[in-house]
């Protein structure tokens, strides 16, 4: 059975640990913020380029930061023990697993608005659809990461291995995901391997308001697809949680 003072009461531990744990939060607030104004450096005297890739950078670096953040978190709550003494009192797994997502969470909103802020208010990257529709998806990006570490934090036995799966599973999305080449013109099965993956669809979206001054059916649809793929990645954190530590 659900209990939502369980999952308030995991959140705040988890935000009050995190508060503390300050190259934690160096990484979460200032290096996305240092990866955008590195490229806006690159690409000064091109602006046009900076305007092209730096929308969907700006989705992908806070996936990826929040993968690592929250895989990382997660798994030393299980190695020192934290997690099995919870999850021996009558707190339902699902309880424990919204507890994190509304956590890491909360980080991921505060994420995505300083990133966008400094990225559309002080780099001047521009585009032709609405800002707000950008600050949204770098958000549903940064919770899909969060969802996916989660996730993923179940297989992994130390915080290396945490680190392992960035290869496994953020590096091959970031080569398909149609940022590099579009997709119509990869070989055919990496085209259809990249309509798996959720990078996939949240570039897109990011591509089409650079283009779009209104937002599109195929523009929603990405956000919907995302958003399925985030509470897939919760379930799943949910029922690979384990009573006990092996």
């Amino acid at each position: 059975m659900y209990h939502f003072k369980a999952t308030m009461a995991t959140a705040r531990r988890i935000l009050r640990q995190l508060s503390h744990d300050h190259r934690s939060v160096a990484l979460i607030f200032l290096v996305p913020v240092i990866l955008m104004s590195l490229l806006f450096w690159l690409y000064i005297d091109l602006e046009a380029v900076f305007d092209r890739i730096a929308p969907a950078l700006l989705g992908i670096f806070p996936f990826t930061i929040m993968f690592l953040i929250t895989s990382i978190t997660t798994l030393r709550e299980r190695t020192n023990g934290t997690l099995e003494r919870v999850l021996v009192t009558p707190v339902a797994k699902l309880d424990i697993i919204l507890g994190y997502t509304i956590a890491f969470g909360l980080l991921a909103v505060a994420q995505s608005l300083v990133a966008s802020f400094v990225a559309i208010f002080l780099l001047g990257m521009d585009v032709a659809g609405p800002e707000w529709f950008v600050i949204f998806i770098a958000l549903i990006n940064a919770l899909l990461g969060t969802a996916f570490g989660i996730f993923v934090s179940a297989f992994a036995r130390t915080e290396f291995q945490a680190v392992q799966f960035m290869p496994a599973l953020i590096f091959p999305q970031f080569l398909v995901c149609g940022l590099l080449l579009p997709l119509d013109q990869m070989p055919a099965v990496l085209e259809s391997i990249a309509y798996c993956l959720p990078l996939t669809y949240a570039v897109d979206a990011l591509q089409r308001v650079v283009v779009e001054t209104d937002l599109s059916n195929e523009a929603w649809r990405d956000v919907w697809v995302v958003l399925a793929f985030i509470v897939g990645a919760v379930v799943l954190g949910a029922a690979t949680l384990r009573r006990r530590s092996k």
